[in-house]
């Protein structure tokens, strides 16, 4: 997929920080009160840390790795976000795609939000234990190479602590229960937390940058 040829900035100077997180239905709050999701429980996390960030939750049930390809362009225009966290290939796993496409793919939408002047944030999941060891394995590798390679920060188990606990997991196994989202918040936190420090600075240099000017700058 072609990249987009003219990327949006970042948020301007004084403006609120966004995090955008692009993810599939263990973010969308599947089968429990959206309020009670990780993504929700974001949100409070920040202001409870003293920072600025506002939480856009673009997460679809269902959704793949060639569905967030699909939409993040579209999602960089409109909300300009300082981080994007990336929680995306589990249906592509759950469908038996390649390893290496899903490679690819989260590759390719870790360059979208840079080439857009985001910091990304990659969060990695793992399969249930019926698909193989082999694929099981081939399938968690994926989210280490990829960070490894691009350099890129990585939440590396979403569901770590959460998905070896059947009383943490809605009855398909697949879905953590509500009282199971802190720990997902938790274990994205960690990896999470730096990158909007990180803004927070570039974002008060700037401030501090609009306020010098020149005499060439001033107006008559």
């Amino acid at each position: 997929m072609a990249r987009m040829s003219t990327p949006a900035p970042v948020s301007t100077p004084g403006s609120t920080p966004v995090v955008l997180v692009l993810g599939d239905s263990l973010s969308a709050g599947y089968g429990i009160p959206l309020q009670q999701g990780w993504v929700s429980l974001l949100q409070q996390r920040i202001r409870d840390s003293g920072l600025p960030h506002r939480v856009v939750n673009a997460s679809i049930s269902g959704d793949t790795t060639a569905g967030g390809l699909s939409r993040l362009p579209g999602l960089l225009e409109s909300h300009r976000p300082a981080v994007v966290v990336i929680e995306l290939g589990a249906n592509d796993g759950l469908r038996g795609f390649a390893p290496q496409a899903i490679t690819a793919a989260l590759t390719e939408l870790v360059a979208l939000a840079r080439d857009a002047g985001s910091r990304a944030l990659l969060v990695g999941v793992r399969l249930p234990p019926n698909y193989g060891a082999a694929y099981s394995e081939a399938f968690q590798r994926v989210y280490a190479e990829v960070a490894a390679r691009q350099d890129v920060a990585l939440a590396p188990r979403l569901l770590d602590g959460v998905a070896e606990d059947l009383g943490q997991m809605q009855p398909d196994g697949l879905h953590p229960v509500a009282a199971a989202q802190p720990q997902l918040l938790d274990n994205v936190w960690p990896a999470l937390r730096p990158l909007l420090e990180e803004t927070v600075a570039i974002d008060g240099m700037a401030d501090r940058e609009a306020l010098i000017t020149t005499p060439a700058d001033q107006t008559p």
